[in-house]
């Protein structure tokens, strides 16, 4: 099994949105900047994501896109399948006529597989992987390489808020 790019590119830029919940929209200009996704690449997934109620859209001075629903309630699996993805591992796309119009030997193999594998990623949500050690970090320095200065500094007050103080304790 292979994900395509649209699975792939889906579940970076919905990461992109949930890292960035806090401090507001993002635009997609940002996403494809940041990611290294192609604006019109990510215009096509956005318009999946937005008819499955993953994302929505938000006009005017600092629009863009935020997340439709909490990161929380959004899974891994559910990015992938509202972009026309799926997670099946059989040569007959579940069909069970993989060989010629019959199923194979191996068929009930590939077909526990592809169910395990969409039941590990409908598992973990955004909020889960955003939560992941060096995830926020990470982001805030592509943030600032890129000049996403604002959205950085929004991030970093955002993180700031809900860590507690690490000074609490330590004797001077």
């Amino acid at each position: 099994m292979r994900l395509s790019t649209k699975g792939r590119y889906s579940v970076t830029a919905m990461l992109d949105l949930a890292i960035h919940d806090k401090a507001g929209s993002v635009t997609l200009a940002d996403i494809s900047q940041c990611q290294g996704i192609s604006l019109s690449y990510l215009e096509q997934l956005f318009a999946k994501l937005r008819k499955k109620n993953l994302v929505k859209g938000v006009r005017g001075p600092g629009g863009g896109y935020r997340l439709a629903r909490p990161a929380d309630q959004i899974s891994i699996a559910e990015i992938i399948s509202a972009v026309d993805e799926n997670v099946d591992v059989t040569r007959c796309a579940g069909e069970g006529n993989c060989q010629e119009g019959e199923q194979c030997l191996t068929h009930e193999l590939w077909s526990d597989l592809s169910e395990r594998l969409y039941n590990f990623l409908d598992d973990i949500t955004l909020a889960q992987f955003v939560d992941r050690p060096g995830i926020p970090e990470l982001s805030m320095q592509r943030d600032k390489m890129i000049g996403r200065f604002l959205l950085a500094r929004k991030q970093a007050e955002a993180l700031n808020r809900t860590r507690p103080a690490r000074s609490q304790g330590r004797v001077a």
